[in-house]
């Protein structure tokens, strides 16, 4: 199928590994200009030069969603997409009492503010395309509470609600709204020497598989997402293949909710 997204410019958040570099490198294989925001600049996207321009900014930072933006547009002259992206999550295996404000913040911040700021400063330009879109990754935890990640959950609960209210604003004026809410993936997020699986069975006994095995064994898959395979459904929401799709969530978990 194509894409028809050969010559378009989009910005990517999160963009130096994991589902952020996936969506990049998909993104550059259909000819798009991305401008790949990241703290860090790594060689995985060095190496997409010049379909891809890698920009090193701090998205928890006030001003830096709004630079990001700036340095996309000086360069490209405009911007169709934006794919929010970044986002962090540490286990709170003490409990709730021991979420300090900080934690809160710093939480709330990366998984909420980042998009918020970073929507706010694109949105002119992608209103001025006449069509556009922003596609959101936010995570099944923000319909599935889990107390050991609890302000990470609060954040992506408010981030898709974010979403799916502007899309009513946003919708007629060309630009679509939507979310991706990814169960486990096989990112270092999950599966990093610091990720999730390891902190846990740090914590708790056991091993990091374990506990990586135990997190997917109610899916009907069993098995984690790729990165690449949420790459792809960000694709196809940020083209005009789904140009009457807005103000939606798509669950990629591998059957792991069971609810309607």
């Amino acid at each position: 199928m194509d894409l028809r997204l050969s010559g378009k410019v989009a910005v990517v958040t999160g963009a130096s590994k994991g589902i952020g570099l996936a969506v990049t490198q998909a993104l550059a294989a259909e000819g798009v200009n991305v401008v790949a925001v990241a703290r860090g600049i790594t060689s995985a996207l060095t190496d997409l030069a010049p379909q891809v321009h890698p920009v090193a900014v701090d998205l928890t930072t006030a001003d830096g969603p709004a630079s990001a933006v700036d340095r996309a547009v000086s360069r490209f002259g405009g911007l169709d997409i934006l794919v929010n992206n970044v986002g962090a999550v540490r286990p709170r295996l003490n409990g709730f009492l021991s979420v300090t404000d900080d934690d809160w913040i710093q939480g709330l911040t990366v998984n909420l503010l980042a998009a918020v700021r970073t929507t706010r400063a694109a949105l002119p330009h992608l209103i001025d395309r006449g069509s556009a879109s922003i596609v959101t990754v936010s995570s099944v935890n923000a319909f599935l509470p889990d107390p050991t990640i609890i302000d990470y959950c609060a954040g992506k609960a408010a981030l898709t609600n974010f979403c799916k209210a502007l899309s009513k604003e946003v919708g007629p004026q060309g630009v679509r709204v939507n979310t991706v809410s990814p169960g486990p993936v096989s990112t270092s997020l999950w599966l990093g020497d610091d990720g999730v699986a390891a902190t846990v069975a740090k914590a708790a006994g056991g091993t990091p598989e374990d506990v990586a095995r135990s997190a997917v064994a109610q899916s009907a898959t069993g098995r984690f997402s790729l990165p690449q395979e949420v790459a792809d459904l960000v694709l196809l929401l940020a083209s005009d293949r789904t140009a009457n799709v807005t103000g939606s969530d798509f669950v990629i978990d591998g059957g792991l909710v069971q609810t309607l």
